[in-house]
């Protein structure tokens, strides 16, 4: 492999980790959210008359940790910015002249998250922390506070009409899982004040997400009950599917807020939907036409419309994350932050999308060639976390980080994953640690068999439920040479016993009932198999991971030690759950490079 002093240092790959989470547009222009691994906040930037600059001061981050994983963390509203500040996790008001923010709740035990502006109003999903955690939607003006639904374990997506007369969500309670089972509610406003009972108009079995009201005042919402998340409405009194590409329009919900479809009207909608891993971006008139828009992208995120523009967050496998705006009538793309070019196009690993036999099914993934040494080269499989989550055919440093440095890679949405539909997205349901690995273990087959690859040099590596996997695969197959994991699960009885209400009842659906299913436990815990790994394992763990206790992996190095196999790890104070800290990240991107060489003899 090529010297690393000549390619795309660690530093660097991390710097180019600006991400972008949401944004929204009004009359006063376009508000983001914006990522810089630099400081590891996330800053609100406004964006008016071609000119964008910073609204969040020092000493404030916009994010928030509903459900651990936060999302919904800023909306506009009045004359400028409501937000969820990190440290706190209370709502805070801003002017968009960048005047200091100014604090609207200050209940300690309390966290907010997918918040939304109407009427002097902001509707959030609150998580009280007192004793045990409870969930309930509220509306919280300068001096009251009302409660809009509570009673169900679980709450997303509080959505008015326009003219405020009906109010709508997606409930659900435990053990389902919000890409599971959910509920479409709904109340109506009295004419007399104050809101009617609450109705269920969706929610047998299926997962709906997404809730929107048009001009009109019609609900519709994404539905997989169909197969895949798809647009499904009121039409005529009826709640019926819209036409539609059948495809996902949404992935997993594991953060609040997510906007992937737009409704405008009966059977008209903007959308962003997967075809092969690729995502496309579109507006479906109500003539059953479709226009596509801002083909060169290849993922889509955080959609907002106003008269003449079409907002997005876009990335695609030659720029990083972007803000963009297409003009509606002439489809012309402009760029209003991010997207700045990372390495010179010739230098890029592109995703090749790979469909390959894994098992008794078949898993979906993206190969990038190594850019540089031997030839065939040795192959790092990703896993990513969840595992109901997915890869996206998106430029990502991480991964450009290995082909410039002769690692070929495979970037694997395996059976779990989402964006192919619900069927490949329940396939994990009891066959955690089973399914993904084979899917793992089965694509260095494949590629090798095409002679893309050296099957003697295959490397994987996975964050979260990601490790969870890689520590399977290296306990239970002799595929690999070695493996990193970042905070990943080794031991999912001790995850059950501590994880947060979010996730409670995840383990049940993955493996099973922890008494009635004991020795699948038993079966798939690496941390009792510690003796059956014969290669040499990294680790990476935040000190402060609620999700990941830090304990799994001191117990996962202390069993391998204790066998005398090769195990190093890392630990970094303040992480939690996914490193944010630049230097933290560098640190580790640099010491799994390394680890691997050193395994590999060089």
């Amino acid at each position: 492999m090529s010297s690393p002093a000549a390619e795309f240092s660690a530093a660097q790959a991390v710097a180019a980790g600006t991400d972008f989470a949401e944004l929204k547009v009004g009359a006063e222009g376009l508000v983001w959210n914006e990522f810089r691994p630099s400081d590891g906040a996330c800053r609100l930037w406004h964006w008016q008359q071609g000119q964008a600059r910073c609204l969040t001061p020092d000493g404030f981050s916009v994010r928030s940790r509903v459900y651990e994983y936060g999302g919904g963390s800023f909306c506009l509203g009045g004359d400028g910015v409501v937000f969820v500040n990190e440290q706190d996790q209370q709502l805070y008001t801003q002017a968009l002249d960048g005047s200091a923010p100014r604090p609207l709740t200050q209940q300690v035990d309390c966290r907010y998250g997918d918040v939304q502006w109407h009427d002097g109003q902001v509707l959030a999903v609150e998580e009280r922390h007192a004793g045990q955690v409870e969930h309930r939607l509220v509306a919280i003006a300068e001096s009251e506070r009302a409660v809009l639904a509570e009673g169900a374990d679980f709450y997303a997506a509080p959505t008015l009409s326009d003219d405020g007369t009906r109010l709508a969500w997606v409930e659900w309670d435990r053990p389902a899982q919000p890409w599971t089972h959910t509920r479409l509610m709904c109340r109506e406003r009295k004419a007399e004040g104050g809101w009617g009972a609450a109705y269920c108009v969706a929610g047998t079995d299926e997962s709906l997400q997404q809730p929107r009201f048009d001009t009109q005042g019609r609900l519709y919402c994404l539905s997989d009950r169909n197969g895949f998340w798809q647009p499904w409405g009121e039409h005529d009194g009826n709640w019926q599917a819209l036409p539609a590409t059948p495809a996902d329009h949404a992935a997993a919900p594991w953060q609040l807020g997510a906007s992937t479809w737009l409704a405008l009207g009966p059977n008209s909608y903007v959308a962003s939907w997967f075809e092969d891993g690729f995502a496309q971006l579109g507006l479906r008139m109500d003539d059953g036409e479709m226009q596509r828009f801002a083909s060169p992208y290849s993922r889509f995120r955080s959609l907002a419309m106003d008269d003449q523009q079409l907002y997005a967050i876009a990335a695609s496998p030659l720029s990083p994350p972007a803000v963009i705006a297409i003009d509606r009538r002439s489809h012309v793309v402009s760029v209003l932050a991010g997207g700045a070019e990372l390495l010179p196009s010739a230098r890029i690993s592109l995703p090749e999308p790979i469909h390959y036999p894994s098992g008794d099914g078949n898993a979906h993934g993206f190969f990038y060639p190594a850019m540089s040494g031997d030839t065939p080269p040795p192959l790092l499989v990703f896993i990513h976390g969840g595992p109901t989550s997915a890869c996206y055919p998106v430029l990502d440093p991480r991964i450009q980080y290995w082909t410039q440095r002769g690692f070929a890679v495979a970037d694997l949405n395996y059976r779990g994953s989402t964006g192919f539909g619900r069927d490949y997205r329940q396939a994990l349901h009891l066959r955690w640690g089973e399914l993904d690995v084979q899917d793992a273990c089965a694509v260095v087959g494949y590629l090798a068999g095409r002679g893309l690859v050296d099957r003697r040099k295959a490397f994987i590596r996975g964050g979260s439920a990601g490790g969870y996997t890689t520590l399977c695969a290296l306990a239970f197959h002799d595929v690999f040479r070695a493996g990193a994991s970042l905070y990943g699960v080794s031991d999912p009885l001790a995850l059950g016993r501590v994880t947060h209400k979010f996730e409670g009842d995840y383990l049940d659906w993955l493996i099973g009932d922890a008494q009635a299913d004991a020795e699948r436990y038993r079966q798939r815990t690496p941390l009792l198999h510690a003796s059956r790994i014969t290669v040499p394992v990294i680790f990476f763990q935040g000190e402060l991971d609620a999700v990941v206790v830090p304990e799994q992996t001191r117990a996962m190095l202390d069993a391998l030690a204790a066998n005398g196999l090769e195990a190093e790890g890392h630990f970094y104070a303040g992480e939690r759950h996914g490193f944010r800290n630049a230097q933290n990240l560098a640190h580790a991107l640099e010491q799994e490079w390394k680890f691997y060489c050193r395994v590999l003899g060089q």
